[in-house]
């Protein structure tokens, strides 16, 4: 017993001195809205001032706890260095949200904090107008973060500490990356992947500044958008501003951030589009959101719920693309549309985003490879001694990740259908617990009915609360991150 201890301790060292070293970067972003504070001379400077103190001094307690097992990192390790990261963050990140409200609950605390770094929007907060500006860029600044993937930050940071992070990113990348190997080494692949999406963020600010925005609005929603987080200094969201310019960026830009960001930086490594074209995912997330935009704002105006197709279209769109792309922003309370329209619309946060991108869900690429293994069955029961490859964008996918892909898509099935009964088990209807699991493992915010876009999580219960902040790190984590460490063999020697 003793020995099987020591080694459990030997295996979690290493990992504790990494997470010890996150931890401590993590405090530096406390900096900004700190700053932010003292800018605005708004009352929640001793929040950040202390939240500060006390994540730096946790991250090098923990880093020295750790120091003297100091290794590279396994692939056992990076997995279990991810679950810790994206668990122990929104735990301190709740800090500067409970020491400015001490009557915030820390369940309420943590499902914000973990829904920002998740990215997925759905807030337990009102009042958010009259917010301290440093609280809500607080809530801004974890979405960004968040985005593109703490870990993906750290890896491009802990190398200069002597810490490899290859097993990291494996384990964290969301998807399967099609051309993740942009450069040599993973330190310099991640540096220009946040070069990339910190270049698109102040594009979007800049634009949203020119729309109509001011700076402070516009750079938090920025941050929002290439998250595809949602998050919102107002309480009507995008309808504060009812200005259908502002739409028009935001949806750009929601489309932008859908894409795989490799594509990007290929495209603008080439000064053309040709890698776009090339793209077989972007071909299927721009045809889907742009016949769906289309067909529902016909099916929505013929419903009489508005009385010309342009003012549909206008609407639809907007809050068509925002969850399909797992962003979460809305323009109005489309609870009151035919229920139709919204089952589509949470359907789309499923499939729409691609993979590499700062969406959930299923991604693109799986959703077309499985419905093109589907179609290779069909034509198997004809042909059953042909040789039929699965093909993607002209290049055959192997058996091996098909059969992966298949495995992925039922655990996300089980999964939903666990949580949902979980929560319809606690008192919660069918319409919100069914939508609010959707929007909560695809990171797309609100769901329907008493979870819907005109109200927010505020009224579920503490059960309710936690069921939904695991069910969001599960969909930002894809599943087998957190499940594999429920496995024996992951335990095991």
């Amino acid at each position: 017993m003793a020995s099987g201890s020591s080694l459990s301790l030997l295996r979690v060292a290493p990992v504790v001195h990494v997470l010890g070293l996150v931890i401590l970067i993590f405090s530096f972003t406390m900096l900004a809205p700190l700053l932010t504070a003292l800018v605005a001379h708004d009352d929640a400077q001793h929040a950040f001032d202390e939240s500060f103190a006390i994540t730096l001094a946790a991250g090098v307690a923990l880093w020295l706890i750790g120091r003297r097992w100091q290794r590279e990192l396994k692939v056992r390790d990076g997995f279990l260095l991810v679950i810790l990261v994206w668990t122990g963050l929104p735990a301190v990140a709740t800090l500067p949200f409970i020491i400015y409200t001490p009557e915030m609950s820390f369940t309420d605390a943590y499902f914000e904090a973990i829904s920002g770094l998740t990215t997925t929007g759905a807030t337990v907060m009102s009042g958010l107008d009259d917010l301290p500006p440093s609280l809500n860029l607080w809530r801004h600044l974890l979405q960004w973060l968040g985005g593109m993937g703490i870990i993906v930050l750290a890896v491009a940071i802990l190398p200069l500490l002597g810490v490899g992070g290859r097993q990291l990113l494996k384990a964290e990348l969301p998807g399967p990356i099609k051309d993740s190997k942009l450069t040599p080494r993973i330190a310099d692949t991640a540096k220009l992947l946040w070069a990339m999406y910190a270049g698109l963020t102040a594009l979007c600010a800049v634009a949203l500044k020119l729309a109509g925005m001011s700076w402070f609005d516009a750079i938090c929603h920025a941050f929002a958008t290439l998250s595809l987080g949602g998050f919102s200094t107002h309480d009507a969201s995008i309808g504060h501003f009812n200005s259908p310019l502002i739409e028009a960026v935001l949806i750009v830009f929601m489309l932008l951030a859908a894409l795989n960001f490799v594509t990007h930086f290929l495209a603008f490594r080439q000064k053309r589009l040709a890698a776009y074209r090339h793209d077989p995912e972007v071909r299927g997330v721009l045809g889907l959101v742009l016949a769906s935009c289309l067909g529902i704002s016909v099916y929505v105006w013929q419903a009489g719920v508005y009385p010309e197709y342009l003012t549909a279209l206008r609407h639809v769109s907007f809050n068509l693309v925002s969850l399909a792309t797992d962003c979460g922003f809305a323009s109005t309370d489309y609870n009151g549309w035919p229920m139709f329209s919204t089952m589509w619309m949470l359907f789309l946060s499923c499939v729409a985003a691609s993979s590499g991108s700062t969406g959930g869900g299923l991604k693109m690429i799986r959703s077309m490879i499985l419905m093109r293994q589907g179609v290779r069955e069909l034509e198997h029961q004809l042909h059953p001694a042909a040789r039929l490859p699965v093909k993607v964008g002209g290049h055959a996918v192997p058996n091996q990740i098909v059969f992966a892909i298949q495995a992925f898509v039922m655990m996300y099935i089980a999964t939903v259908v666990t949580m949902t009964l979980v929560l319809l088990a606690s008192g919660l209807d069918f319409v919100s617990a069914f939508s609010a699991v959707i929007a909560c493992i695809n990171n797309a915010g609100p769901g329907l009915n008493e979870v819907g876009p005109g109200t927010n999580y505020a009224g579920l219960n503490d059960f309710q609360t936690w069921v939904l902040a695991f069910t969001m790190l599960l969909g930002r984590l894809e599943l087998f991150t957190v499940f594999v460490l429920f496995t024996r063999a992951f335990w095991r020697g």
